[in-house]
């Protein structure tokens, strides 16, 4: 008596899933070599220091501003992303209590300066208040350097990816 070798059937799952992980596969390596969606990705660093006995003194240290000090801050914006951020615009606040130092605003590059007198509502080179004339009539006038709450850097060229840019003001305590 010749014995039959009798073929097992492969079960139809088991070859689906070969298949599929074979496809799995070669869709995952089709998409690695995509290269990954490019953004922009800017770290921000605000540093500030105390001018006293003509020394700079970090703010980061246990330090107590006392009134008519003056305190320089810096923006440091860091591109780590893999593509240009455009329209970049740094922001720094003037602190309550502090008033902006004339002639301590500038930036890397050529970035536009604007100020704030309603918490970043609205900025402008130069804000501007009503004021009550003899008259009676009222009239736009330039808004005291004290009642300005934030300034607003902005850059016409793209923060490129790996770039850096500095904006500095200088604030005096009241």
């Amino acid at each position: 008596m010749k014995l039959k070798k009798q073929l097992r059937p492969v079960p139809v799952v088991l070859v689906s899933l070969i298949v599929l992980g074979s496809v799995a596969a070669m869709a995952q390596k089709r998409f690695s070599i995509l290269r990954p969606l490019a953004r922009p990705e800017v770290k921000v660093m605000l540093s500030g220091a105390v001018e006293r006995d003509k020394k700079n003194i970090a703010l980061d240290q246990s330090v107590t501003v006392n009134r008519g000090e003056i305190m320089s801050w810096t923006i440091t914006s860091t591109n780590e992303g893999n593509a240009p951020a455009r329209d970049y615009k740094a922001v720094g606040v003037i602190p309550a209590g502090t008033q902006i130092v004339a002639g301590s605003v500038s930036a890397d590059g050529s970035a536009k300066v604007t100020y704030s007198i309603d918490n970043g509502k609205s900025f402008s080179a130069q804000p501007t208040i009503e004021e009550k004339q003899a008259d009676g009539s009222t009239k736009r006038v330039p808004a005291p350097t004290s009642m300005y709450t934030q300034i607003r850097y902005e850059w016409d060229d793209p923060l490129n990816e790996g770039a850096k840019l500095s904006a500095f003001y200088k604030v005096r305590l009241n």
